[in-house]
């Protein structure tokens, strides 16, 4: 068994997986085995720099050449500005600040796309039926404190991901109700995206849109309380809402496996999804994923997986190292 002193011979490379809620790191060894992995929130620090270094003198002082970070917001330049946090920087600064040779900045759902070939059976879950076409594209959505979206695709040699903000497009409702509550947000937002619905955020947006249409004093609740409360049976709103939000994922799903092609099948992945559990197996999420008119058939056909596994972007963040 590999003792401490051991990792500490070995040259480290630093990940990170950086979301709007959370920052988690980790050391990867030269055999890119996973170490001192820890969690930290992102409210708590200002920026990158601060939670990095924070998390290296936690790790005893480590001095990582390389580094590998995963960031939930798009990537078009050296300047990083996040979607959901208030954190931004320069990956040069960066890289500079902590002493790196090697700094790789990727989206966050590239990175978990990267990580699905690598995920085990026994660390997703699976919703409806189908069978996956060998080869052909898979694709990834997930709510948390946003939307994310990616895939990937076989190129004869090795899987492509794909670095997408599909969680901005435009949303679509499918029934009166929800097309009453997507005008309500479009109210507040002006255009109203999959993502102002579907994540954490989003849960809170459904349930005063909810409160406003139906005429009931809405509550100042969390995104974890609404989920909580609709888990346990107590508050019929809650599952209203938590209803809603199971429905439209569906369909955002089928969407993007038409969109894609996706016959490999459709991962569902963020922070939000696996806690739901059997709620979400029995919620109306594979019958809104599969109704799609003449193409129901094609929809019926490809599999979908609840992602299970604990911090599996890690993995594809590793990947991106090399």
């Amino acid at each position: 068994m590999k003792t401490m002193q051991d990792y500490l011979n070995t040259p480290p490379a630093l990940i990170a997986d950086i979301g709007g809620t959370n920052a988690r790191f980790a050391l990867i060894d030269a055999h890119r085995r996973l170490y001192a992995e820890r969690t930290l929130a992102c409210a708590d620090f200002p920026g990158l720099i601060a939670a990095g270094q924070a998390f290296l003198q936690a790790a005893g002082g480590m001095r990582p050449r390389r580094a590998a970070v995963a960031v939930a917001t798009a990537i078009s330049g050296d300047q990083i500005q996040f979607t959901n946090s208030p954190w931004s920087f320069s990956i040069e600064a960066v890289r500079q600040e902590l002493g790196l040779d090697q700094l790789t900045i990727l989206n966050d759902f590239t990175a978990l796309a990267l990580a699905l070939p690598w995920l085990a059976p026994e660390e997703r879950r699976t919703v409806g039926g189908g069978e996956a076409v060998h080869g052909a594209p898979i694709a990834l959505i997930g709510p948390g404190t946003g939307l994310g979206v990616s895939g990937l695709i076989w190129s004869g040699e090795r899987w492509l991901p794909l670095e997408t903000e599909g969680g901005h497009v435009t949303f679509s409702p499918v029934d009166d109700r929800e097309w009453v509550i997507s005008r309500i947000l479009q109210k507040q937002f002006g255009h109203v995206s999959p993502e102002r619905l579907l994540s954490g955020p989003g849960l809170v947006n459904l349930y005063h849109a909810l409160a406003e249409l139906e005429g009931w004093v809405p509550e100042a609740l969390t995104p974890a309380d609404i989920t909580d409360r609709a888990l346990a049976g107590a508050c019929r709103h809650c599952q209203d809402v938590l209803d809603m939000f199971c429905g439209a994922l569906g369909t955002a799903a089928g969407n993007l496996a038409i969109t894609l092609g996706a016959r490999g099948g459709v991962y569902i992945g963020g922070g939000i999804v696996p806690r739901l559990g059997d709620y979400f197996t029995q919620s109306a999420f594979r019958t809104r994923f599969e109704d799609k008119g003449r193409f129901s058939s094609y929809l019926a056909a490809i599999p979908t997986w609840v992602i299970t596994a604990a911090n599996p972007a890690f993995r594809g963040v590793a990947a991106a190292l090399s």
